[in-house]
């Protein structure tokens, strides 16, 4: 695993998405390859940010400061990265499917390459989801940055037509909410459990 290559693709694909995209897609890769080289790094941003945010540093409700027990903690980092991981694999299996429909090529390993690489917007700004009251902002920002590169990156991965790019992308997009959503709901009882646990141990139920 080379890291310099990591964060040099990473300032790439965030800073000239539009000559990089065409880089990416010529590259010669593998599903494998893109996992074990950058998928499994990134990825682990969002889940890593939030057991520091959750369990280490802690939230303030209502003038209370709630912390996941580490166990729960550890427990919703484990879930949370797995899940993302499946969700970018199934997310790059959606985006396959619908090449066709937009006149598109399929090819898994260009579609996988679309997910990981445009994603990097919302996994780099995940880090600031430690950070009181701001952090969902930038996250925020970041995924919206993130679904403007897939756009940008659809005509060199998939072949899609540039002016159906805008349509692919969305229909992408509103699958992806959809898996998210269900992503989301597989480990909420984990976090829930975790929240009401550092509830009672705060001892804030005796307020």
């Amino acid at each position: 695993m080379d890291f310099a290559k990591i964060v040099a693709r990473v300032k790439a694909i965030l800073t000239t998405p539009k000559t990089e995209w065409p880089v990416i897609a010529a590259e010669p890769d593998t599903v494998k390859g893109l996992y074990l080289n950058y998928i499994v790094i990134l990825a682990a941003i969002p889940p890593l940010a939030g057991f520091i945010k959750n369990t280490l540093i802690g939230t303030s409700i209502m003038g209370v400061d709630i912390r996941f027990p580490i166990g729960a903690g550890i427990g919703s980092l484990i879930a949370g990265y797995l899940v993302a991981l499946g969700v970018v694999y199934l997310m790059a299996w959606i985006v396959n499917a619908l090449a066709s429909s937009f006149g598109g090529q399929k090819d898994m390993v260009q579609a996988l390459k679309t997910i990981a690489y445009s994603w990097t917007a919302y996994w780099v700004a995940s880090i600031a989801l430690i950070l009181p009251w701001i952090g969902w902002l930038v996250a925020l920002a970041g995924l919206v940055y993130a679904i403007y590169l897939m756009y940008l990156g659809l005509p060199h991965t998939m072949k899609s037509p540039t002016d159906r790019a805008g349509g692919y992308t969305a229909v992408a997009v509103i699958i992806g909410i959809v898996v998210s959503w269900i992503a989301g709901a597989i480990i909420s009882g984990i976090f829930l459990k975790g929240f009401a646990d550092a509830y009672h141990t705060s001892g804030a139920h005796g307020l």
